[in-house]
């Protein structure tokens, strides 16, 4: 996919933020690993985007982020967010609760799990932000807004549902809702229905449904 939005990369922010990763790899400890820093988008063409979930930046603690929004690896304690995320996915699906905190199998069917901020120092939340990755990941929505149809935007929380203004609604669906955090779950993410939705949404215009399970 990353070939897809090649162009983005000859743009000077972009060349702006790459000095700074290579500064900031070099001299502080950073997340996600720098080759997992895409993973959100080497599991899928950019056509084959069927669902996309935005976060907001990567989990800042040691051995958590994978690149995946709201993912982490399994040897990893499940994050508070990601716990709510499954509680909901359970009552949404009837699923048994995951086994697994790795959302690879999410993405591997179609499902973009982008933060709109891609990296980020350890202990330091949104120590990377407004060093250009906002400008990259709005530009990515706005691309898949206007190059594809019938996609899920699934936008959890405030920071998310900014994007909005980038999609077209007329020909995607947005799924909004309050953030999984335990800050504010409860007031409308436990009942939301993300999952049912995406997938009512997607049998009607004639595509396959994600295996939301894991």
């Amino acid at each position: 996919m990353i070939e897809t939005l090649s162009e983005e990369f000859g743009v000077e922010y972009l060349s702006d933020l790459d000095n700074f990763l290579e500064q900031e790899y070099k001299t502080q400890t950073v997340y996600p690993p720098k080759e997992q820093l895409f993973s959100a988008f080497n599991y899928l063409n950019f056509e084959d985007i069927q669902v996309v979930i935005i976060g907001q930046d990567p989990y800042h603690q040691a051995n958590q982020a994978n690149g995946l929004a709201f993912s982490v690896s399994d040897e990893v304690k499940t994050p508070p967010s990601l716990k709510n995320i499954y509680k909901e996915l359970v009552e949404d699906m009837g699923c048994a609760y995951p086994q697994t905190n790795d959302l690879s199998t999410w993405a591997s069917q179609g499902v973009l799990l982008m933060n709109t901020i891609m990296s980020v120092r350890d202990s330091e939340p949104a120590s990377h932000q407004n060093k250009g990755w906002e400008m990259f990941s709005d530009s990515i929505i706005k691309n898949i807004s206007a190059k594809l149809e019938g996609v899920v935007f699934i936008l959890w929380g405030g920071h998310a549902q900014k994007k909005e203004k980038l999609i077209d609604g007329t020909k995607h669906l947005l799924i909004k809702s309050p953030h999984p955090s335990p800050l504010s779950s409860y007031r409308g993410f436990f009942g939301s229905k993300p999952f049912s939705k995406s997938n009512a949404y997607l049998g009607s215009v004639n595509k396959s449904p994600i295996q939301w399970c894991l």
